[in-house]
C-alpha cells in the first residue's frame, strides 16, 4: 500500500521500506542527518499509514472509558489523551492517542500494524453502548511537523494553532477540511519525537497541498521512518508490536500513569491481581563501548540474565549505542551490565528510559 504522498517522496529521492504492508520512506538523505535536523530545527513526517477511527454517539466517552484504562469521561473537550487498549489479562494490545471532541465523539489513531485488530476490538466490545464506529483509515492522512522550530513554522500558515497547549487539538476544517470530512480534520500539539510539534489529521485530498505548503519553509526538511525510530528511542517512547505485543502491562512498560483506578475498564481485575507481582520494568541502556544494542539482546549482570532489550540502535545525539527493554526491577539505575551481540558481548549502563 502507498500513502497519498508516495509520488512526493519519490520526487524527493526517498529510499523506501515495507512497513507492515506500507511502502514508506525510510530516509531521504541519511538517518543521522535527518535525526539531527529534527532535534535542532524542524522536520516533516508522513505518517499516513496510521489508522483513523471515529467513535460517535451518546455513549462514546463512556465506551472509550471502558475500553481504555484512562477515564475519558473526566477529560475536557479538545484534550488528546495518550492511553492503551488492554486485553482481558491487562496486557497491552496497542497504545493510542484518543482525541476527545466531545462526550459524544472520540477520535482514535491506532498503529499501522494494529488498525484492523483495534477496529474489530472496538466492534466486539460495543454491545450495549449507543455508539457508531467508523473507520476513516482509507480517507485520512497524517503529517507530523516536529522540532524546536515547529511553532515558528506553523505561525506562518495557521497562527491559531499556536494557542494549543501540549496534548490538545483543534478543528482545522476551515483551513484544511474537505467536504464531508470536515468533522475529522484536526491540528494537534502532539508527536512521537520528544520535540515540540504539531500533527495534521487531514483528508487525503488535501495531503499533497499541505505537504508542499509546509516544505515551502526552508527550515523544514522531509524526514523518514528511520529517524522517527531513533528519535523515539532516545526519548524512551514505546513502539507497539516491538516493545510490547500483548505480553506486557502498562505497569511493566512504565506508563502506569495512564491508569485511572477509579473507573471500570477491560483488564482492570487482572491488573489489580498482579499489581505488585511484576518482576521487570521498562528501562533504558546506554552502551559504554562501541557496541550497538539490538532488539533481542539479552542483558547480564555478573553472569546472570537480568532482562532483554526490545529496541536498540545508534543514538545520533549521544553518539553511542542505546537500547530499551525490560530489566529485573531489583537492578538499580546506573548499574553497569553486559548485553549480547550477534558476535560477542557489549558493555552498557542501565538508565531511565528517557535517555536524552
Amino acid at each position: 500500500m502507498r500513502t497519498p504522498l508516495y509520488d512526493e517522496h519519490v520526487k524527493l529521492g526517498a529510499k523506501f521500506i515495507d512497513f507492515h504492508g506500507w511502502e514508506m520512506p525510510i530516509q531521504y538523505t541519511s538517518i543521522l542527518e535527518e535525526h539531527k535536523h529534527v532535534r535542532n530545527s524542524v522536520g516533516l513526517f508522513d505518517v499516513s499509514h496510521m489508522g483513523d477511527i471515529l467513535i460517535q454517539g451518546k455513549d462514546a466517552a463512556k465506551f472509550m472509558s471502558y475500553l481504555l484504562p484512562s477515564d475519558i469521561l473526566k477529560a475536557s473537550a479538545g484534550k488528546a489523551i495518550y492511553s492503551a487498549y488492554l486485553n482481558r489479562d491487562g496486557k497491552m494490545i496497542d497504545d493510542t492517542i484518543a482525541y476527545k471532541i466531545s462526550n459524544e465523539s472520540i477520535f482514535v489513531i491506532p498503529n499501522a500494524a494494529t488498525t484492523e485488530k483495534i477496529y474489530k476490538w472496538l466492534i466486539e466490545n460495543s454491545k450495549g453502548f449507543d455508539i457508531q464506529i467508523i473507520n476513516f483509515s482509507d480517507k485520512l492522512s497524517t503529517l507530523a511537523l516536529q522540532g524546536p522550530m515547529a511553532k515558528d513554522v506553523i505561525t506562518q500558515i495557521y497562527p491559531e494553532a499556536n494557542n494549543l497547549d501540549h496534548f490538545t487539538f483543534m478543528n482545522a476544517s476551515n483551513k484544511f477540511g474537505y467536504s464531508g470530512l470536515n468533522h475529522v480534520t484536526f491540528i494537534a500539539r502532539t508527536g512521537y519525537t520528544g520535540e515540540d510539534g504539531f500533527e495534521f489529521i487531514i483528508p487525503n485530498e488535501r495531503a499533497v497541498e499541505v505537504w508542499r505548503l509546509l516544505l515551502k519553509d526552508s527550515r523544514v526538511k522531509p524526514i523518514g521512518l528511520g529517524a522517527r525510530d531513533t528519535l523515539r528511542m532516545e526519548k524512551g517512547f514505546l513502539l507497539s508490536g516491538q516493545d510490547f505485543n500483548e505480553d506486557r502491562t502498562p505497569i511493566e512498560a512504565g506508563i502506569s500513569w495512564i491508569i485511572d483506578w477509579d473507573h471500570d475498564f477491560i483488564g482492570k481485575e487482572k491488573l489489580i491481581e498482579s499489581k505488585n507481582k511484576f518482576n521487570q520494568r521498562f528501562r533504558g541502556l546506554i552502551s559504554l563501548d562501541k557496541s550497538i544494542p539490538r532488539s533481542g539482546s539479552k542483558v547480564y549482570l555478573n553472569g546472570q540474565e537480568i532482562g532483554i532489550l526490545t529496541s536498540g540502535g545508534y543514538s545520533p545525539t549521544l553518539g553511542k549505542g542505546i537500547g530499551l527493554g525490560y530489566i529485573d526491577q531489583s537492578i538499580k539505575i546506573d548499574t553497569e551490565v553486559e548485553f549480547t551481540l550477534k558476535n560477542g558481548v557489549g558493555k552498557g549502563v542501565i538508565k531511565k528510559p528517557r535517555l536524552v
